[in-house]
């Protein structure tokens, strides 16, 4: 994304984060998209106005998924705490004044959700979260869309977003043909899901 691009998007959500009211921006987009990247841009551009908040922190973790039959689906809408997602974005929303809300991170070289790890603070006027699920209608994930002030869908040419996939799994320590089966079986499949709900965004954004 060019300098001018970014600064735009910087602009756009600086308007959000008006004093006085707290705002939730949502960027969406399939994995690999470039979601952690322009979210943090934002917050950093931002400084003291905004805290980034992803969903990536509400992964199930890796026991309880492979007690549910579902680690060889990591990533797949049924193996994250939607529901615990959208009452997170509920008690951020409401920035209940003197009171700090914990929200988990995601640590990828763990591959494991770790708790308390975000504070947001009540005096921050805008929440930046990013994820794949924010437009995705189906079960719990329905109650996330009208929580969000706004949602950006990031777009990106798909032989891009796919070879950085395969890097990133590598980065963190899969075998290549690992990682390529991975995004093709698994990472795809979730792409496509996510594609459904690009019309319910407020802004699509094409990335580079």
């Amino acid at each position: 994304m060019d300098s001018q691009a970014l600064a735009e998007l910087t602009d756009r959500a600086r308007r959000l984060a008006a004093p006085g009211a707290r705002r939730v921006l949502g960027i969406a987009g399939a994995p690999g998209a470039g979601k952690s990247t322009l979210a943090g841009s934002l917050v950093d551009r931002l400084g003291g106005l905004a805290v980034l908040v992803p969903m990536d922190g509400f992964h199930l973790a890796q026991a309880e998924l492979r007690r549910l039959g579902r680690a060889g689906r990591k990533g797949a809408p049924d193996t994250f705490d939607a529901a615990g997602y959208a009452a997170l974005l509920a008690r951020v929303r409401a920035a209940e004044p003197g009171v700090t809300v914990y929200a988990p991170a995601f640590d990828r070289a763990l591959e494991e959700p770790v708790a308390g790890s975000i504070p947001v603070d009540p005096g921050v006027p805008l929440v930046v979260t990013e994820g794949n699920y924010l437009l995705h209608d189906g079960g719990p994930w329905a109650a996330v869309r009208p929580l969000l002030d706004e949602v950006w869908f990031l777009e990106l040419d798909d032989r891009r977003r796919v070879h950085r996939l395969v890097e990133r799994h590598v980065h963190y320590g899969k075998d290549r043909p690992y990682a390529e089966r991975w995004v093709r079986e698994s990472d795809e499949a979730n792409a496509r899901l996510v594609a459904a709900g690009r019309g319910r965004a407020d802004l699509v954004v094409r990335m580079s």
